[in-house]
Order: structure tokens, then sequence, then C-alpha cells
């Protein structure tokens, strides 16, 4: 797991060709590299694009609107949890607890935290990122 998260941190994601040189590094399968890769959703087997939005999808998020908040996003970005736009701008992801339940509904966008996010806001923090890129 450590070295995944290395590679992870250090390239944004975990190649399919990282799996054997970390198989042979640990001495397991590569079967059972890919295995973890694949299991736990926090490692990529993809780049992500250049702003990942990690929108909570827990109980508390849930109870105070997140589910309109949910499908407001993918229609806003058109993608589905765990895709990205063809351009590479955004990478959509559902977590489960970001750990700010009393400001709820929260989203990471970017490296930010965001708690009370509302559809309006969202299109706003969205928007600013689409300038900066231009």
């Amino acid at each position: 797991m450590v070295i995944l998260r290395r590679v992870q941190d250090a390239l944004g994601w975990v190649p399919r060709g990282a799996v054997p040189v970390i198989a042979d590094i640990v001495n397991l399968s590569r079967a059972e590299v890919h295995g973890v890769v694949s299991f736990y959703h926090d490692f990529r087997p993809e780049p992500p694009g250049r702003t990942v939005v990690r929108l909570c999808r827990a109980e508390s998020c849930q109870a105070a609107g997140g589910e309109a908040l949910a499908d407001h996003v993918q229609n806003r970005l058109g993608l589905k949890f765990g895709q990205t736009t063809r351009d590479g701008s955004f990478t959509l992801e559902a977590v489960y607890c970001l750990g700010n339940c009393a400001c709820s509904p929260a989203a990471v966008i970017g490296d930010e935290l965001i708690g009370r996010l509302t559809p309006d806001r969202f299109d706003q923090i969205i928007a600013s990122a689409e300038r900066v890129r231009r």
C-alpha cells in the first residue's frame, strides 16, 4: 500500500506498467497488486483531470441535499462518477465522508475543501477553474 500510495502521489495515478515492477519488489503476484489497485477507489488506474472534483456521497451529505447536488454536478461536467472529461480538465470522484459533516453537503475541488456546497456555488467554482485554463 505504501509503495502504491507513493507512486500515485508522484504521478497522480498508478500506471499498469508499474504493477509488475511493484509486484516484483514486494514479492507478490501481479494479480495481488492489481487486486489492491482495483479494490481501493482512491487508487487511479488512469491519469486524473487537471481538476479533481471529489463529491461526498455519505449519509450526512445525502440528508442535506447531496443527491440533487450530485445530479447537478454530473450534468454540469457531463460526467458520471469515476470519469474524466475528454479534454482532461475535470475528473469526478465519489467519496464516502470527507469529515466535514457539520457543513454538508461537502466536496473537495482541486485542493480546496468546500462545505455547504450548492449547485450555484459549484457552477461558480467550475466557471472560475475554466477561466483560469483559458
